[in-house]
């Protein structure tokens, strides 16, 4: 295999795995910020939208304090800790527009009609709510291919283990005459970025 489509298969999985990890606790936080009134709410927020405004090496130096105890640092663990980190605001901001869009009238209604609160939540809640599910989901899923500087500083840039395709890139970049393959994944990225926002974008519009 190509270092160029062994560093691309290592994105992909380590996205997937960061998409799929922290893809509950997205629902939770879309939820309670759509609809939790309790003071805390304000510090859920900050700590959910944080990632967003950190510098990405700062993210992962905090990550690294946290894992190296741990033995996972400079792992493929870290790898996908850091790209689900730094993506968990894409994650939840649709999740919550969606949550914020459901009128509470319909789970009151159901519930008049004898509803459980299960039942309400399978058949009113999820189906409203599963559209910015699904767009963050993409949205995190390409955020997190493109993760660089918190996956350096924690996972470090070792080839089949820790080095998705950005960090391919720099890689390829430091290297003299790797000017060449790092344009042929520049472009992969450029594809991967702006197909994810496409369709993000669309599932948005139909949702509406």
């Amino acid at each position: 295999m190509s270092p160029v489509a062994e560093a691309l298969l290592l994105s992909v999985e380590v996205a997937t795995a960061a998409t799929l990890l922290f893809a509950p606790l997205a629902v939770v936080s879309g939820l309670a910020l759509a609809r939790w009134t309790h003071p805390l709410r304000s510090a859920l927020e900050t700590v959910v939208l944080a990632p967003l405004v950190l510098p990405p090496v700062v993210t992962g130096a905090l990550l690294l304090w946290l894992v190296a105890p741990l033995g996972l640092a400079f792992t493929t663990a870290a790898a996908v800790l850091a790209a689900g980190v730094v993506a968990f605001p894409l994650f939840v901001r649709p999740i919550r527009q969606a949550a914020e869009g459901i009128d509470p009238g319909l789970a009151e209604a159901a519930a008049t009609l004898g509803a459980s609160k299960g039942e309400v939540l399978r058949t009113i809640t999820w189906p409203l709510l599963r559209p910015g599910v699904i767009s963050g989901a993409v949205l995190a899923f390409a955020r997190a291919l493109g993760e660089f500087g918190a996956t350096i500083t924690i996972a470090g840039s070792i080839p089949g283990s820790t080095r998705t395709l950005p960090l391919a890139v720099h890689a390829a970049l430091q290297r003299p005459g790797g000017e060449s393959e790092a344009i042929g994944m520049v472009g992969i990225c450029l594809v991967l970025a702006l197909g994810a926002v496409g369709v993000s974008e669309a599932l948005a519009r139909n949702h509406r």
